[in-house]
């Protein structure tokens, strides 16, 4: 099977506690995000933000917890999703995960390059779903500026 490339919006320092971990975790723990990855697979992450913000804070969001950034990349080590318990009512899903040292990097001087976003003007619109499959080419382009 040919191999396949993913981008997962996780705020940053989540992402940081997966590489910490060697683990990957997305959609608030669900399993089908990752169930659409395979051993041998690349997984970068994108966080808009630094933090993950409250969903039941009704302020604005504050400027400075923009992140923008694609802050890890990794291969999916095997096959196997497993569930750990945080607490009784929080048991995510994971994969293993070999993170690369990298760069974080800002997704903005990319943006007008990157073929899986199709509307340059509101793109923030691409991450909506949380995790998306992109072409070989945009890998190669944000995974030659990550890697170190």
């Amino acid at each position: 099977m040919p191999v396949k490339h993913f981008i997962a919006v996780v705020s940053r320092d989540h992402v940081l506690k997966g590489v910490e971990g060697g683990f990957a975790q997305a959609g608030h723990g669900k399993s089908a995000p990752l169930k659409r990855m395979k051993k041998g697979d690349w997984l970068i992450y994108y966080s808009a933000t630094h933090k993950l913000r409250n969903l039941n804070d009704k302020s604005k969001p504050n400027p400075e917890n923009k992140c923008q950034c694609f802050t890890a990349i990794g291969i999916v080590k095997d096959d196997r999703i497993y569930s750990v318990e945080i607490s009784k009512e929080f048991m995510p899903n994971r994969r293993d995960v070999d993170y690369k040292k990298c760069s974080e990097v800002s997704i903005i001087p990319l943006i007008e390059k990157l073929s899986f976003i199709k509307d340059k003007k509101h793109w923030g619109y691409t991450f909506w779903k949380g995790i998306l499959e992109i072409p070989e080419n945009d890998f190669k382009l944000i995974s030659g500026l990550m890697l170190v």
